[in-house]
């Protein structure tokens, strides 16, 4: 087995809270370790994620407060198999997601 450290997301929110940030690939299982959402301007915002099968993802975050000019860190050692995803947004696309993982094959 390979395991790979690896960014799994890194970009712009998008206002759309069901945007699939990151897909399993086949035959691989994904251990996500960390997420930071970061809100580059004053204004507060809020964000949501979830993780599981396409179409009935798991709340990890709903709607979730974050102040402006600021970073919420979230340390989690998550498994995900094939095919499973990450999906997120936020109120604005001024909020940043960076999502950390290790993908095994």
């Amino acid at each position: 087995m390979a395991a790979t450290p690896k960014p799994l997301f890194r970009g712009a929110a998008t206002t759309t809270t069901t945007t699939v940030l990151y897909t399993v690939p086949a035959s691989t299982t994904t251990i996500v370790s960390n997420i930071a959402i970061t809100n580059t301007t004053g204004t507060a915002g809020t964000f949501t994620l979830g993780m599981g099968t396409a179409g009935s993802n798991t709340a990890l975050q709903t709607a979730t407060a974050i102040a402006g000019n600021s970073t919420v860190y979230i340390d989690l050692k998550q498994a995900l198999t094939a095919t499973q995803t990450i999906t997120g947004g936020a109120s604005a696309t001024s909020i940043s997601i960076h999502i950390s993982g290790v993908e095994i094959v």
